[in-house]
């Protein structure tokens, strides 16, 4: 009797504990967000990231009835602030802007790193792409990607395609590109996307890929000229600009996506709370039609959500991983 009445007084200790630990959770997703939410930009402030978040956070805090802080925390193409947003406390309260570098090319670009992508986080949703244009320079001969690409065959590494950094999106494009088409490029690093453009300009490089936001204004200036889209289908900001899977590379189609990440054990509602601000804010059309008049690509709604975003971490870091050992990139 007395054994029997110890494992009654255990199980029922342990039950008031799990009943607790519910309520404990419960009380936290019904409170939540009760003070202001920090979204960890691991990007300096003022670029296209950077620019992004901002716009979104904005728009998803006036859902959520709390103030979202941008924190930019900058290093290493972005793994500094993954790797700060990956040991933050998992309660909802620090969350991670992540971008394709840095959550899905960097564990095949760096041999050492802080933290795993799809391991140690736990997806909250996915913003809009932005696709990426071929550009050239005004004066360049070269006023096709046929024509670029038939010169890469004839003259295998002769041509020059600057870019933002070594492992920045526009270098790994233009790897995936390279791979793609069957034919070798010179990489061209540069300090930022800046400088890249500005020798794009003078002529002193081939061609570059650049995100079509941040195109946009150079194209309107007349400077330079687009030859290919990386996006599935042709964009009515880029009139007359084909996209490359057409035909040039039958089926070739990326895009730089970002996408917001919480550390691995944030609690389920929590997480659902964001993603369902972000959908409110969506509704408004007249914002969304901005983002696309700006040359960002909407996607289905269910694209948006945390199981889509984890899904695609995971496929991304397996297709850079291939782009990466064929082009010989390491940041290492």
């Amino acid at each position: 009797m007395r054994i029997l009445k110890t494992t009654a007084l255990a199980l029922a200790g342990a039950a008031l504990a799990l009943a607790g630990a519910a309520l404990a959770l419960a009380a936290h997703a019904q409170g939540y967000p009760a003070k202001p939410i920090t979204w960890i930009v691991p990007f300096a402030a003022g670029g296209p990231t950077d620019a992004m978040a901002r716009d979104i956070a904005q728009r998803t805090s006036q859902q959520l009835g709390q103030q979202i802080i941008i924190e930019n925390t900058p290093g290493a193409g972005g793994t500094l602030g993954a790797a700060k947003a990956a040991r933050a406390a998992p309660d909802g309260y620090t969350l991670l802007v992540g971008h394709m570098g840095y959550m899905g090319a960097a564990p095949s670009l760096y041999k050492k790193l802080a933290y795993d992508p799809v391991k140690d986080f736990d997806a909250v949703f996915r913003f809009p792409d932005t696709p990426l244009v071929l550009l050239v320079g005004k004066n360049s001969p070269y006023k096709t990607a046929e024509d670029l690409v038939a010169q890469a065959k004839k003259a295998p590494g002769k041509l020059n395609f600057s870019n933002a950094g070594i492992g920045s999106t526009s270098h790994l494009v233009a790897a995936l590109f390279a791979s793609r088409a069957g034919i070798e490029i010179t990489s061209v690093s540069y300090k930022g996307a800046g400088p890249a453009m500005t020798d794009l300009v003078a002529g002193q490089v081939d061609a570059m890929f650049d995100q079509t936001n941040t195109a946009l204004p150079q194209l309107a200036g007349g400077r330079i000229a687009a030859v290919g889209l990386t996006s599935a289908a042709p964009m009515a900001q880029f009139p007359g600009v084909p996209p490359l899977g057409q035909k040039v590379v039958p089926g070739f189609e990326t895009a730089t996506w970002y996408g917001i990440y919480a550390p691995r054990g944030t609690p389920r509602e929590a997480i659902q709370k964001v993603y369902q601000a972000y959908t409110k804010a969506l509704a408004d059309k007249a914002w969304t039609d901005k983002m696309a008049s700006q040359g960002i690509r909407l996607l289905p709604a269910a694209e948006y959500t945390p199981e889509a975003l984890a899904k695609h971490t995971a496929s991304e870091v397996e297709r850079w991983r291939k782009v990466a050992a064929d082009a010989k990139i390491s940041l290492d």
